[in-house]
């Protein structure tokens, strides 16, 4: 159960249920065991200037910046996160989000971190 967080430009919001869809296609088709019905995700739209990010760090051209805050229990190889990166970037850019202009971030943590519903043992 990952929990997935975006921060983007309010603009984008018109485009939300097609990014909310892509990024969860993009958990499945990694290959993490992640279940096409196991969707959370925050969205936070920002207005013009809410949203810093240097423009040429790393040699990109970056002309805005949507940030995607991934918190999901450690368990993963570094290549099926590289293989995640891979599948949202590519499918930000079918929502017409340049991968310039992505930042995502994956922090981990353990079961222990968790309460779904439901404490544990029920």
């Amino acid at each position: 159960m990952p929990l997935v967080q975006i921060d983007l430009d309010r603009s984008l919001m018109a485009r939300k249920e097609d990014i909310s869809n892509k990024i969860q296609e993009a958990f499945v088709e990694s290959e993490l065991g992640v279940p096409a019905n196991d969707k959370f995700q925050i969205f936070r739209p920002h207005d013009a200037g809410e949203l810093v990010a240097d423009p040429t760090y790393n040699g990109v051209d970056r002309r805005s910046v949507t940030y995607i805050h991934i918190t999901m229990v450690h368990m993963y190889p570094v290549e099926a996160k590289n293989r995640l990166y891979k599948n949202i970037v590519q499918r930000m850019e079918e929502c017409g989000v340049r991968r310039e202009d992505l930042l995502i971030c994956i922090v981990e943590n353990g079961f222990e971190d968790w309460c779904a519903g439901k404490l544990r043992g029920e």
